[in-house]
């Protein structure tokens, strides 16, 4: 079967490396084959490390190659050592090492022209680097976003021959600059160079060996060794089971409630509902004939579409399809169901396609969010209602989409006011009700008892939600096709003041960074600026009310001049003026 496939495999990769390269992979084990060397290798003066080429046309004599003269510049001039892609090249695994301790962030960093620091060492046979960037936190599935030096340089209006040499300094085992790697991954690199340690250590941290190029082929298409084929074949049919034994695994360590709360503050009676709903779905005990379904309600800026983002951003890592986007107040007219599935045959679109049907046709198991669907036409319900219930849609072509694996999210505004006014008895209860138990109890006692979840009622649900739900979808076979109906709550007074250390926490980072100045705030600033929440709007009007307050006068006074680089601003507050306070500048 390997030989059978060999001839293929040549004429998949002799465009991607350079003759010589090709030379030594096709005489490894085969030679049946050697009459590729003969035909399509150029003559090598063996100098050093092929550091001489002869180009058999003329008697020229030999010349030294650009990758040598290369190797002498850095030799007197040395390399840049805050530049990942330059480490990798020319220092060592223990200087790497280093660098990412201090740059954590560079470990996934996309280079301009699309390639990432993985990419760098699986091509240029640097194992050692490999493993540190995979302990590190590389992605083993980040895919090359290079094409090609033409397109590259066209797309980012600079001269091809600077992409040209940017890529040959980088990637340095003579791969052809002018080939499509648009896709590779840091398995592919590695398999076509036989590389077995840099294929090891990928598949010791799960690197997917399924994924394709944008040409379509998979790392084991790409190797001529026997010995390395066989490996890759067999990581292939245990691939699904070692990766489920791992997610398994990683699962119990760090559950789903646990991983969203550190992005989403608050809401931790939604995080609970639609984790265990997703736990569900991953250990399959769900209906496989349709998909998972919520209904998201709640006043606007609370977390409802960060925790659908989230959802996404943990299912499907950093594949940008697995989150599908749309807002449906641009889908309020019956005629913009066609901007949705597509136009019929003979109207105008009719070949562009619906935005839904091709999202959905790149990744039928996405995560979709729909915004405000109460604004949506009744005739879009329609086709929501067929999608929930099938798991199926069918686009202006007729083409049939099967997306039983995917999770939609319905985020609306109904019924705001009424949650927004139940949780806050709720709360007033709960706080009268423990003031009363806390008289028992130590001052460190009620500090950490203090937040209290709150849970909202079955009678207000039935009562009160369900009646203004079905006036406003009018169907109830809508309704009953959603999973779970999530509760997202107003803002904690104690979550409230995280949400104001946060944006205090960016502001105070990024005037650091991009000014040199050093900003204090004490908690009387904090309690100000949590007194101009407002719940319609949620943490929208905090991040408002610290803009207007804070940040309008920091850039007034850098601009006056009265802030200068190393100054210390100390942020303070009176809270004896104004409605809830007044906040000034102590510099």
């Amino acid at each position: 079967m390997f030989y059978r496939n060999l001839n293929l495999t040549y004429l998949r990769i002799k465009h991607l490396v350079q003759p010589k390269i090709i030379c030594r992979q096709l005489s490894v084990r085969s030679i049946k084959y050697q009459n590729y060397s003969n035909t399509h290798c150029k003559k090598i003066h063996v100098t050093g490390d092929y550091l001489f080429h002869n180009t058999n046309t003329t008697s020229t004599g030999r010349f030294l190659s650009w990758k040598w003269l290369l190797a002498i510049s850095f030799l007197y001039a040395g390399y840049d050592s805050q530049n990942i892609f330059d480490i990798i090249n020319q220092g060592s695994a223990e200087e790497l090492t280093k660098f990412l301790k201090d740059n954590p962030k560079a470990v996934n960093k996309i280079h301009l022209f699309g390639w990432a620091p993985i990419h760098v060492a699986a091509s240029n046979n640097k194992y050692e680097h490999l493993a540190v960037l995979l302990k590190s936190g590389a992605d083993p599935d980040l895919s090359d976003g290079f094409s090609n030096c033409i397109y590259v340089a066209r797309k980012r209006n600079i001269n091809p021959s600077d992409v040209l040499s940017t890529r040959e300094t980088h990637f340095m085992h003579n791969f052809n600059a002018n080939a499509t790697f648009q896709g590779f991954t840091a398995f592919h690199y590695a398999a076509l160079l036989n590389n077995i340690e840099s294929l090891k250590i990928l598949m010791d941290h799960g690197a997917d060996p399924h994924l394709k190029s944008v040409t379509g082929h998979k790392p084991i298409d790409l190797v001529t060794d026997l010995t390395i084929y066989e490996l890759l074949a067999d990581y292939e049919k245990n691939f699904e089971l070692i990766k489920n034994k791992k997610e398994a695994e990683i699962r119990k360590k760090f559950p789903l409630e646990l991983r969203l709360k550190q992005k989403i503050i608050g809401q931790e009676n939604a995080i609970n509902v639609v984790s265990s709903a997703i736990r569900r779905k991953e250990n399959g005990w769900t209906d496989d004939e349709h998909p998972l379904v919520f209904l998201f309600l709640g006043s606007s800026g609370i977390g409802k579409t960060e925790l659908a983002k989230q959802i996404a951003s943990y299912l499907h890592k950093n594949n940008k399809d697995g989150f599908i986007r749309l807002d449906m107040s641009e889908y309020q007219e019956k005629h913009e169901v066609a901007k949705m599935i597509g136009s019929p045959p003979g109207y105008i679109g009719y070949d562009d396609g619906g935005y839904l049907t091709k999202q959905l046709a790149k990744n039928p198991n996405a995560v979709v969010l729909f915004d405000e669907v109460e604004k949506a036409h009744t005739d879009i319900l329609t086709i929501l209602l067929q999608l929930f219930d099938e798991g199926r849609i069918t686009d202006g072509k007729g083409k049939t989409i099967e997306c039983k694996n995917a999770i939609f999210v319905m985020t609306s505004n109904l019924a705001s006011n009424e949650i927004a006014d139940h949780a806050l008895e709720l709360r007033n209860e709960q706080r009268q009700n423990k003031l009363i138990e806390d008289r028992r109890l130590t001052d460190k006692k009620i500090e950490k008892h203090e937040e209290v979840v709150t849970f909202i009622s079955k009678k207000f649900k039935d009562q009160i939600v369900k009646p203004i739900l079905k006036k406003h979808f009018r169907r109830d076979e809508f309704l009953g096709r959603i999973n779970e109906v999530v509760y997202f709550l107003p803002f904690s007074e104690m979550e409230l003041k995280t949400i104001v250390q946060r944006e205090l926490q960016y502001w105070q980072e990024l005037a650091l960074k991009k000014h040199n100045i050093k900003i204090e705030w004490d908690s009387a600033v904090e309690h100000v600026i949590i007194g101009a929440y407002d719940v319609n709007y949620g943490a929208r009007s905090i991040k408002h009310e610290v803009e207007r307050s804070v940040v309008a006068q920091l850039a007034k006074a850098h601009e006056n001049g009265l802030i200068k680089n190393n100054t210390v601003v100390k942020i303070e507050a009176d809270t004896t003026k104004g409605d809830h306070g007044n906040i000034f500048l102590k510099i």
